[in-house]
């Protein structure tokens, strides 16, 4: 569910205002609009964060890849005032490398002893090649120099290279909270010997605000949110579905306040297209090893999930008879095995189609039963009605069905009378009258949008024919007779083979889990849902 918020609004004596931010933040319950925060104080704490972090990419950056056994603590200013150093001499490095290869031609001579004869009125052009311009040194001069700056560059960056960026990124917590406990005293305004701030609290939470706000002196107003009022977003799934909140903010999006919490058809339907999108069981198993070694290392939502969306994807293998490519001889006779290896592609193009529908379906039924007993619930039940005649018309379009059976007609007038009927109220007419002209357009592309579930057969079968194509390459090269070193050397040309385009093959399924999986979610079912994921999350000010 999205938790209710009430607003509020705080005051309390102008003298105490560091106290009561101090307070707030321990608390950790109020949220403070701290991004519109710009003055001075808020300023300087974003610049010496910034300035943390490229001390990070310092030295980083100058290490490289190497390991540094004792690293030695230097603070922020010192590291970024070596790598100024070192950025100002490779500057004059490239300059003076430049002048050189400009004079060396001309060979090692004293430009000064040059100079005085010009003056002198000798025409050394006469006797030698000189250039137009005098260089500033003898070339062995500059030479030299040049050898002492890429030497310094050299001692500079090693120094660099041994500092200890730990000891900088252990105070990036510190560094968030100066950001924002001076953008919140920013936000809390003053008016004579008063002080006072607004915000929003999850409503739950009001009775023990008010409990404090007694012992801590405050005066409050807490109030239901009004119209043209934004809340924040805080969602809270059932408990076997929390871990979804992880996944909603590692991928920046909220649903709206006034939206609907999609979190458990989100994650059960995610982990179905998860599965159908990498579509190798041996990947699967892959990912799922990889979470349970990182198990330590990776936060409890994250670690959830990574296991549901591996182990979905093993499951898929199973059913499919998918591992690296390749399939088990035992497991070929499955039902389900044979069922999805239909020649034609149908069968598994039905099943796409299924998915899609049940997804749409279950997002327009729901809005029903939400809108309940309003009259506009029929229209959604309409649509409904629509997405299932539709969902017939692409199985018949693609060959899966012979016709379209005639009761489904039936469904389908019946469903548009309902759309059209009920979609608008007879007072809305003048204001949401024009909605109706694009209902046409609307059904049309629910069409579209079951069809779009294609995308889960596709996906996979590409990955299936990309792994299967890299093993034939790779037993390709071991097939034949020959002699004992060639059938050597050209195994190891097949491990590498299956290696590198079995990892590029995953990689891609990755890739397409962020844009197919999550666009199905975030576009289809969303739109069908009425979710803009327009919203903003709850983030209460509290310490880092």
């Amino acid at each position: 569910m999205i938790v209710k918020m009430k607003h509020l609004d705080l005051l309390c004596v102008a003298s105490s205002k560091s106290q009561t931010l101090e307070r707030l933040r321990s608390m950790g319950a109020v949220h403070l609009d701290l991004t519109s925060a710009s003055g001075a104080e808020v300023s300087s704490a974003r610049g010496d964060a910034a300035d943390a972090e490229s001390a990070v990419r310092a030295i980083l950056k100058a290490r490289g890849k190497t390991a540094v056994a004792s690293p030695t603590a230097l603070d922020v200013k010192s590291v970024l005032s070596l790598a100024e150093s070192i950025a100002r001499d490779k500057s004059s490095a490239e300059e003076l490398s430049r002048i050189i290869a400009e004079y060396e031609p001309y060979g090692d001579f004293d430009p000064a002893l040059a100079r005085k004869l010009l003056d002198e009125g000798i025409d050394l052009k006469a006797v030698a090649e000189i250039p137009e311009t005098l260089p500033p040194k003898r070339l062995s001069e500059m030479q030299a120099d040049l050898a002492a700056m890429e030497k310094r560059i050299g001692d500079s960056t090693s120094k660099l290279a041994q500092c200890d960026e730990n000891a900088i990124l252990v105070s990036y917590p510190e560094l968030a909270d100066r950001i924002a406990f001076a953008a919140a005293k920013e936000l809390m305004s003053e008016s004579g010997e008063i002080a006072f701030v607004s915000g929003w609290i999850p409503a739950p939470d009001a009775d023990a605000f008010r409990a404090e706000s007694v012992k801590a002196g405050w005066g409050i107003l807490l109030r239901d949110p009004v119209s043209g009022e934004v809340p924040p977003t805080l969602v809270e799934p059932p408990k076997m579905f929390r871990p979804m909140k992880a996944l909603f903010a590692g991928l920046g999006i909220a649903p709206a306040y006034t939206e609907a919490d999609v979190s458990v058809p989100f994650m059960c339907y995610f982990a179905l297209f998860f599965a159908m999108l990498v579509g190798d069981g041996a990947y699967g198993a892959i990912f799922l090893l990889s979470t349970l070694l990182m198990a330590k290392k990776l936060p409890k939502s994250w670690f959830i999930l990574l296991m549901t969306f591996s182990i979905s994807t093993v499951a898929w293998g199973f059913l499919s008879n998918t591992w690296f490519g390749a399939n088990i001889p035992w497991c070929r006779n499955w039902p389900t095995v044979k069922w999805l290896a239909d020649s034609t592609y149908h069968n598994m193009m039905l099943l796409c189609f299924t998915i899609g529908v049940s997804h749409l379906m279950l997002a327009r039924i729901w809005n029903g039963v939400c809108k309940l007993p309003d009259s506009t619930a029929v229209a959604e039940f309409g649509w409904a009605g629509v997405l299932l005649f539709m969902y017939l018309v692409t199985n018949s379009i693609v060959g899966i069905f012979r016709g379209i059976p005639s009761w489904s007609f039936w469904v389908f007038g019946v469903s548009l009378v309902a759309v059209f009927g009920f979609s608008v109220k007879p007072s809305e007419l003048k204001t949401r009258g024009a909605e109706l002209g694009m209902l046409p357009l609307n059904i049309m592309s629910a069409l579209g949008d079951i069809i779009s579930y294609v995308r889960l057969f596709a996906v996979g079968l590409a990955s299936v024919k990309v792994a299967e194509n890299f093993n034939s390459m790779a037993t390709g090269l071991v097939a034949g007779d020959g002699a004992l070193w060639v059938k050597a050397l050209m195994s190891v040309a097949m491990v590498l083979i299956l290696v590198v385009g079995h990892g590029l093959n995953l990689a891609m399924a990755g890739l397409s889990i962020l844009v197919h999986a999550v666009r199905l979610n975030t576009l289809e079912f969303s739109n069908h849902k009425g979710v803009s994921w327009a919203g903003y999350a709850f983030k209460p000010f509290k310490k880092n």
